[in-house]
């Protein structure tokens, strides 16, 4: 009798598109093997899943409730084995900020931060005098638990405030030092350092479009140019980082390589797996088929994560 796998998607967040993607992915590589149903987390969630009495959730939300540990909190409750990281891992890794602070705990270069409020009235002079003093222009600013770069902005000194508005709605955003240098992400797949792959944007910055857009044109280099003494530091911060947040299954870390130093700017531990996405094809480079990576999350499962 076949597995039964149920995957969870689309959810609520701003990265609905992509976790219906990825749910996609997952289903055609395993539905030969599995029976295998999708779902979306609505006010029946708990009754669905009940009905259905999988073997394993197979999570393939993206952003906020579907990887911060709100979802993984009810699995649990649930007595299921479910994929990807627990409960507390993943409410620290898509804090922006708690997982800088993780970081910089465990000596793991990360860029340096200010955190602002939107609750209060704007002194503009003063704020950019903070800016100048503590980060120096240009600065990116993003929301502390959004993923995919989603609502992330590189700005100068001129725009910046233009910029800020548009984050309004989230009350209080981080405004973090602009590392130049090249984009490197590192795979970890349990204990294993998987690889690493470069990106190439042709966009500013590998931002949501150049993420998930064919058009977008992004330049996916491996394997990686660097030495091979500076590939196994990368892979070994992608691995302490990972251990540090008690993150489980796969994870995907974006660094930023400057000045030959690797900044780490966050962890994914959702990482997506559309037909572009990056964990996929480090794995198929490492001649691990797409279908093999998946049946590994799956196998990795457990109830206590």
């Amino acid at each position: 009798m076949k597995k039964k796998i149920l995957i969870l998607a689309g959810g609520f967040s701003k990265e609905k598109e992509i976790s219906l993607k990825t749910a996609k992915g997952v289903f055609n590589q395993i539905k030969k093997k599995y029976n295998v149903k999708i779902i979306e987390p609505n006010g029946h969630l708990i009754k669905n899943i009940r009905s259905f009495k999988p073997n394993v959730v197979f999570n393939a939300l993206h952003g906020r409730y579907g990887e911060d540990g709100y979802i993984q909190s009810i699995l649990e409750s649930e007595k299921i084995k479910y994929t990807h990281s627990g409960v507390l891992s993943s409410s620290i890794a898509i804090d922006k900020e708690i997982s800088k602070k993780v970081f910089s705990k465990n000596n793991i270069l990360t860029p340096k931060y200010i955190k602002f409020k939107f609750n209060k009235l704007i002194k503009k002079k003063g704020l950019i005098k903070k800016i100048k003093s503590k980060l120096g222009f240009p600065v990116v600013i993003k929301p502390f638990n959004e993923g995919s770069s989603v609502e992330v902005y590189i700005c100068n000194k001129k725009d910046f405030f233009k910029k800020l508005n548009k984050l309004s709605p989230y009350k209080e955003v981080m405004i973090e030092k602009y590392i130049p240098g090249r984009e490197i992400q590192v795979a970890i797949m349990g204990k294993r350092k998987l690889g690493a792959i470069e990106l190439i944007p042709k966009r500013k910055f590998y931002d949501y479009q150049a993420k998930y857009d064919v058009k977008s044109k992004t330049e996916h280099i491996i394997p990686v140019k660097i030495n091979n003494k500076k590939m196994n530091e990368v892979l070994n911060i992608a691995l302490k980082a990972h251990k540090a947040i008690g993150c489980r299954g796969v994870t995907r870390s974006d660094f930023k390589f400057y000045k030959n130093k690797f900044y780490l700017l966050e962890i994914n531990t959702q990482p997506g797996m559309t037909s572009l996405s990056l964990v996929p094809e480090i794995a198929r480079f490492k001649k691990i088929s797409f279908l093999k990576l998946i049946d590994w999350i799956i196998k990795d499962a457990s109830e206590d994560r």
